[in-house]
């Protein structure tokens, strides 16, 4: 078979999305939905009375309440452990084939929470699927990010937030159907299912290119040749793919290949600075409270609001097909707008719609409140995929330097998954205590950190090559002056080029190397 299929250009990259990325990320979404949903049924319940919230009270509740919360998020710790093992595994293995490792592992888990009669194999059966599905997702936007071009970069990887929409949507879906139906089949299709993603990664991803810039890392240059002028659908010995190779072998000749414990020493180029950026982007995207939401969606239109159990389901439903439709506004405003006005557009809108949910469902006995909090449910789905769904994922990618961009990543990812464990492990126990008081949290998480916290601590970094964006921080001299020094400098201008050839050459004299030769 020709590699890649025989594809070229916008068609290989087209290939790329919908062949890997699509179900690599309508999985995300499905598992992290799936489980959330089958709380109430019947079944569920006979199985696994010991995290039964439906039909107990008092203190009983409370109690099960925690167990819920620490089952339902024992997911999300795995795939924080997940994450993190890439850095010690992801540039080894490459992005290919920790994609492939973390989709099987995935596999593995879905069969044990299918299969489960007791709760002690359902907490392992979550914790392997999210051991597999971590190690996806901190390499899944490495390695999209590398192979797009800066100039739809954004649109491209953003496109991972309207399959994780997809994702969600089509697990309330399924769970919907299957609540009409009877005996223990009702939670196991939903959690086999799982599997049928992770079979498409594994099938898919051998016959698509690994990272150029991996390849070029690992002094693979011919090879990564060939990946980019497939990419971009030129000769290989055309002058572009000569510039594209030496910008990258220029940005690793600054940054150096780089290890784990770089991150953690002073460095002009400031990578504790972007790790700790990357880090708070994905945090921020947790602690916006979609997942309050998210995890918990039918428990709070049954419980919260009092609405029938047929109602419930499908109002919640409804809200990810909601924001799977809202999901493009992001992916085609990302690169005109920017990653910052978005991230901040979402962060008001968020807070403003956590406040008015906190207002109307203390008043869950008024129809018209329990109507206004079921729209404001649904309109907290249109900021939130609009500024932080997919572009945290891809905005750490976009400011971790190449030497050490996948430990960045996975410091990143893990830093999603340990906060989604937070949320998913307090929300049932902040429901039964603060009720409508617990939305108020996230108003003032969203008004008061993450809107000041992009505004003075995020540079802009649309429309620039990923070496680029490691100027801007070789260029700072603080945490602070890095949003100033992003908007002052030119898109691969002249200026940019002259000073990365002045840093390159100062490098390799005070080494004692020739000086480094120049494609044109």
């Amino acid at each position: 078979m020709a590699p890649f299929f025989g594809l070229r250009g916008n068609a290989l990259s087209a290939a790329m999305i919908w062949a890997v990325i699509m179900p690599a990320y309508i999985l995300f979404g499905y598992n992290n939905s799936v489980g959330g949903g089958l709380l109430s049924l019947p079944a569920w319940i006979e199985t696994f009375p010991r995290i039964n919230t439906s039909t107990t009270t008092g203190a009983q509740k409370t109690n099960n309440s925690r167990v819920q919360g620490t089952v339902i998020a024992m997911y999300t710790l795995g795939c924080f452990f997940g994450a993190m093992n890439c850095i010690w595994i992801g540039d080894k293995l490459g992005r290919k084939r920790t994609i492939m490792l973390g989709a099987f592992i995935n596999i593995i888990g879905a069969i044990i929470q299918s299969t489960s009669f007791s709760l002690a194999q359902l907490i392992i059966g979550r914790l392997v699927s999210g051991l597999g599905f971590g190690a996806l997702t901190a390499t899944a936007p490495n390695w999209q990010s590398e192979c797009s071009r800066a100039s739809h970069r954004g649109s491209v990887v953003l496109l991972e937030g309207l399959f994780i929409s997809l994702g969600l949507a089509i697990a309330a879906w399924i769970n919907f159907g299957m609540s009409h139906a009877h005996g223990s089949v009702t939670f196991r299709f939903p959690m086999a299912l799982s599997a049928l993603w992770s079979i498409i990664v594994i099938a898919m991803v051998p016959n698509m290119p690994e990272s150029p810039r991996w390849l070029i890392k690992h002094d693979r240059v011919g090879e990564a040749r060939e990946v980019l002028s497939a990419l971009a659908d030129l000769p290989g010995n055309s002058p572009q793919i000569d510039a594209d190779i030496s910008e990258i072998e220029e940005s690793l000749l600054i940054t150096g290949k780089g290890k784990f414990s770089d991150i953690f020493k002073p460095s002009e180029q400031r990578l504790f600075h972007r790790a700790c950026l990357a880090a708070a982007g994905q945090m921020f995207q947790q602690m916006s409270g979609i997942n309050a939401l998210a995890f918990y969606q039918n428990t709070i239109f049954e419980q919260d609001l009092g609405l029938s159990s047929e109602i419930a389901r499908i109002l919640g439903a409804c809200v990810f097909t909601f924001q799977t439709l809202c999901s493009p506004i992001g992916v085609l405003t990302v690169d005109k707008l920017g990653r910052r006005k978005l991230m901040m557009f979402a962060a008001f809108g968020m807070g403003s719609c956590m406040a008015i949910i906190a207002g109307t469902s203390s008043q869950s006995h008024n129809t018209s409140c329990v109507i206004a909090a079921a729209v404001f449910i649904f309109m907290f789905s249109f900021f939130f995929p609009t500024g932080f769904l997919g572009l945290t994922f891809l905005y750490a990618s976009e400011i971790s330097p190449l030497s050490v961009r996948v430990p960045i990543t996975s410091i990143s990812t893990g830093s999603a998954w340990l906060f989604n464990f937070l949320v998913a492990e307090i929300t049932p126990v902040g429901f039964a205590t603060l009720g409508y008081k617990y939305y108020i949290i996230y108003a003032c998480i969203n008004f008061f950190l993450i809107l000041p916290g992009v505004y003075f601590l995020f540079p802009e970094t649309s429309g620039r090559h990923l070496e680029e964006v490691d100027q801007i921080f070789l260029d700072s001299k603080n945490v602070f002056q890095v949003v100033a020094t992003a908007r002052k400098m030119p898109k691969r201008g002249a200026s940019r080029e002259a000073v990365l050839g002045e840093k390159v050459l100062s490098n390799h004299l005070e080494s004692g190397s020739p000086k480094p030769t120049t494609h044109q």
